[in-house]
């Protein structure tokens, strides 16, 4: 068997061990969706009629804030499911899986490959709740299916690199809880962005940093690919935001699991 085919059939092995963890610990997805649904309703059902009128000009109450939320919600379940990559990586280093994969003849990056892929899967379907959820409660996108496409695009991009970082996170801690706890912050920067109010309508230097932060761009482009609205420069910075928080975190993902062999 050739280098590449070995790689490939290892790495194929390792998914379909993660994708039996989520199928024997199904509460891990619960989760990662629970969340972003709970926070969707509260903030439609509870807050909505109230935030919309901060929208600059839109009308409409609750139907006309549950479109704009969606796009932070949508990350908000990225994030979340990032918790759960960061955990299961923390898990493997712990428990000693890894070491016992170093002495078989396993293709070394086939590991976190595994875990990578797996998150991407769970991802996809947990958006797709999400948004499933969102459609019953009044959301109603404008997009093509070009439109849709592309979205789709941006979300998996963005949640590619989310999720090397959790890997990451869950390689440079040395326990499970502080791997747990280390991704966290990521939910919360839906809120310190676009997500739920528009940037313009908060203090200077919160405003800055919400502007600036990678989330923000996301957002802006969902929500200008699935309900018409501007998008300006946002993509590209999406796109640029996700491709460097991407090599980043594989670099430093591949030093840290390299570093973990050697010692």
């Amino acid at each position: 068997m050739s280098t590449q085919a070995h790689a490939l059939s290892d790495s194929a092995v390792m998914v379909r061990r993660q994708l039996l963890h989520m199928k024997r610990y199904p509460v891990l997805t619960f989760f990662v969706v629970g969340i972003p649904v709970i926070l969707l309703m509260l903030f439609v059902y509870v807050f909505g009629g109230t935030l919309c009128n901060g929208l600059g000009g839109v009308t409409g109450g609750r139907e006309a804030y549950v479109n704009y939320v969606v796009p932070g919600i949508l990350l908000i379940t990225i994030s979340s499911s990032a918790q759960g990559s960061a955990i299961s990586v923390a898990m493997d280093m712990a428990e000693g899986i890894i070491a016992r994969f170093r002495t078989m003849r396993i293709f070394g990056p086939s590991v976190l490959t595994g875990h990578v892929i797996g998150s991407l899967i769970q991802n996809m379907y947990s958006l797709a709740a999400v948004i499933g959820v969102a459609l019953l409660m009044g959301f109603r996108p404008t997009a093509t299916a070009v439109e849709w496409v592309a979205a789709a695009g941006i979300l998996l991009l963005f949640a590619f690199a989310i999720t090397w970082f959790s890997v990451a996170c869950g390689l440079v801690t040395k326990s499970v809880e502080a791997a747990s706890n280390l991704p966290m912050p990521l939910i919360l920067l839906p809120f310190l962005g676009s997500g739920f109010v528009p940037t313009d309508s908060m203090p200077t230097a919160v405003r800055v940093f919400a502007e600036y932060q990678p989330f923000t761009p996301v957002m802006e482009t969902l929500r200008g690919l699935l309900l018409g609205t501007a998008i300006g420069n946002s993509a590209i910075l999406a796109v640029a935001w996700s491709v460097v928080i991407t090599m980043v975190c594989f670099f430093w993902s591949k030093a840290l699991y390299n570093r973990q062999r050697a010692s």
